[in-house]
């Protein structure tokens, strides 16, 4: 393996291209140095080989988005980043050896995420002709499909869209209106878009380039529907690139980002294709037109279908840990170098770094994206286990199911606040295009919608709780459940009491540094997170304990009013699993120094956690007001003790130059502040540097 780790005079010391400011440090802190080339291939993970190798071929200038492009200029230039990436062979990762493809499923999806470092449109419009067109092709074609498709969407000779989505339902997959009816008198299926809520809409490679899409459609034979599956259907004609007769569409034109990406729409007006462009691996119909599944449940069936394309989900997790990364490793590399306000010195000003507001700004969101770096790479073990076929069970399917609903909506949503924090904490010059920043934050906005939107997934694992929750009590008998209903009561009568909060204060004996003591224990961590996922949970489960006794309306609003509450309970599971995954992660970090300050980074991200919601945790009981206060007192001290490693910390995450291609972070700021010190010290020493009025007055007598 090439190791691409900062390469300074010691793997053990900052970056040299800056003049290192530690700031305060805490006096009982022992003095740690990071392994920074270690810690780096850590981070790595699994797939190093192949991430590095993707980094290089991110660094091509012909692959970097320019900021300065107009809507059809962008779309051109992807265009031939794809035909790039086609010729480095990149894209054969995912498909079978059969068609010429590598079989490498968490390795197709790790070098996938590196490309966001070039530009988020290549790696959007690479991930709608490979991993979603091309995918539903693989994963719900069977073989004649995979070998008369799959060759072409692979090199690129036949683009193509997904069509999933409708102008009239985004999120809710299984009520697309689009139909696909069978005619048995001539073995065709017939598509159409009966009205304009039915358009096929916010598609890639809809509006200029495809010529086939893999669409989604209400499967109707002999008059009944067996709900929603997937087809291939040829949409322009090749030479030309019109469209093919019955078929039309529009551009969606520019958007808030990912411009060079040809969005559109697509409608159908009683389009045929052949029988056999049904995507049959989940179910097929006959030439007569009987319709046959191996999922006898209509509702097993369509989730098993959307499940094979759990990918786009996995990949954006970790692309947007990627990209909060970047926006992180500008902010702090210009916040090490950046000088502002003579605070401490009559001529020297401060580092902005060395402020705590700005440590405060900064570290704990490093803290998040090492938590979603060590929880994605779990993430990435169990994709790859799935498709690979070694661990492939419907439990296994649905854990994996579960797992990327609940890390994606975290990561993408941290990546768009950690951006914006990064961008402010770079003042105006996080403004300028240069710098790389303000053009991510605008390419990850939609990542918060794609693959479904987070309050949808998030209520998906919320579902998954609660079924996971019922599933202790369904074979209870009466006695268990009086014995669970007055556990509760007891425990809402111990924690609610007081008895609890009057526990921890006179265990700490008024000491915050046994509070912290307390805090800082794993174990601790994990109780406090846990017990709040589990409480939630059985506190709606109590609420919706009677549902299945009412009406569908009065259930629907029963559900509806405790949806908040689901979401949150889903929201605090996924922080739980990260905050699990580095746990898990430090046992591996084998130098002691490394090891300790990700435990100080580790505990900033859980107390960080317990901080957001302190009010849950005081008002259910479960931390005193004088704990309560020791968190954050905590959080103050792990951050100052971060901070002289802020720069180690981003320097591991490896990425150099040529993906950062931000001025800001290149060292032309220290640079800048170096020559406007040696200005200050030699006019100073000259004896020429005029007087300040101020220290005039100050000197006259009064």
């Amino acid at each position: 393996m090439v190791d691409t780790a900062p390469k300074p005079a010691t793997t053990r010391t900052q970056r040299s291209d800056y003049t290192a400011h530690t700031g305060p440090i805490d006096v009982d802190a022992p003095p740690v140095t990071i392994d920074v080339a270690e810690l780096g291939r850590r981070l790595l993970g699994t797939w190093a080989d192949v991430r590095l190798a993707s980094r290089e071929l991110a660094k091509d200038p012909a692959l970097h988005r320019l900021d300065d492009l107009k809507v059809a200029e962008h779309r051109e230039r992807v265009r031939g980043q794809l035909r790039r990436l086609v010729e480095s062979g990149t894209v054969k990762r995912a498909f079978p050896r059969s068609v010429g493809g590598d079989d490498d499923h968490g390795g197709n999806i790790a070098g996938f995420e590196e490309l966001v470092t070039a530009d988020p449109s290549l790696q959007i419009k690479g991930g709608v002709q490979w991993g979603l067109f091309g995918a539903a092709v693989l994963h719900l074609g069977t073989e004649r499909h995979h070998q008369k498709y799959l060759p072409g969407i692979m090199s690129l000779e036949v683009p193509g869209a997904f069509a999933m989505t409708e102008t009239g339902h985004g999120s809710d997959v299984a009520s697309i209106a689009t139909t696909a009816t069978y005619d048995p008198e001539h073995h065709e299926f017939v598509i159409n878009t009966p009205f304009r809520g039915a358009w096929k809409d916010y598609l890639g490679n809809a509006a200029q380039d495809g010529i086939a899409c893999t669409l989604f459609a209400q499967l109707i034979t002999g008059g009944v529907n067996h709900g929603v599956h997937c087809f291939y259907v040829p949409i322009r004609d090749a030479a030309t690139g019109e469209f093919l007769p019955g078929v039309g569409g529009e551009d969606d034109g520019p958007k808030g980002g990912l411009n060079g990406v040809d969005n559109g729409r697509l409608h159908f007006d009683h389009v045929r294709i052949p029988r056999e462009n049904l995507l049959n691996r989940y179910a097929d119909v006959a030439e007569d037109g009987t319709y046959t599944s191996p999922i006898s449940s209509p509702g097993r069936r369509f989730f098993t279908m959307l499940g094979t394309l759990v990918q786009g989900r996995v990949s954006l997790d970790g692309s947007s840990t990627l990209a909060s990364a970047v926006g992180l490793t500008i902010a702090i590399t210009y916040g090490n170098q950046r000088r502002q306000f003579t605070a401490g010195s009559d001529t020297d000003e401060e580092v902005l770094l060395d402020y705590q507001r700005h440590q405060r700004r900064l570290i704990p969101r490093l803290a998040t994206t090492y938590a979603q770096y060590f929880a994605h790479e779990r993430l990435l073990v169990k994709f790859d286990e799935v498709f690979s076929g070694r661990t492939a069970t419907d439990d296994d399917r649905q854990d994996l199911e579960t797992l990327a609903a609940a890390l994606k909506p975290l990561s993408t949503w941290h990546a768009l606040d950690t951006l914006q924090e990064a961008r402010e904490a770079c003042g105006g010059a996080g403004f300028l295009a240069e710098n790389r920043i303000t053009g991510l934050r605008a390419d990850l906005d939609v990542y918060v919608t794609f693959e479904g939107d987070n309050n949808v997934l998030l209520q998906l694992v919320a579902k998954r709780l609660l079924t996971d929750y019922s599933k202790k009590f369904a074979k209870a008998d009466a006695g268990a459940l009086a014995r669970y209903v007055v556990a509760q009561a007891a425990d809402r009568a111990y924690h609610g009491s007081g008895l609890r909060r009057l526990a921890q204060t006179v265990a700490d004996l008024g000491s915050t540094a046994r509070s912290v003591g307390q805090l800082r224990d794993p174990q601790t961590q994990r109780e406090l997170l846990t017990d709040r996922v589990e409480t939630m949970i059985a506190e709606v489960a109590t609420r919706l304990r009677n549902a299945d006794r009412l009406s569908k309306q009065k259930a629907a609003e029963l559900f509806n009013s405790q949806q908040n509450e689901l979401i949150e309970a889903a929201r605090a599971h996924g922080e739980l699993l990260q905050w699990e995954a580095f746990t898990e992660a430090l046992d591996a970090i084998q130098d002691a120094g490394t090891r300790q300050v990700l435990t100080w980074l580790r505990d900033l991200f859980g107390l960080g956690l317990i901080e957001k919601h302190l009010a849950w945790h005081i008002i259910h009981g479960r931390l005193s007001p004088q704990r309560a206060q020791a968190v954050t007192a905590y959080i103050d001290r792990l951050v100052a003790r971060l901070r002289p490693h802020a720069q180690s910390l981003v320097d591991a995450f490896g990425f150099e130059q040529e993906h950062l291609r931000a001025t800001i972070a290149s060292g032309v700021e220290a640079e800048r502040q170096n020559e406007a010190r040696e200005y200050h010290r030699t006019l100073r020493a000259s004896g020429e540097a005029p007087i300040d009025e101020k220290a005039l007055r100050q000197s006259q007598p009064r």
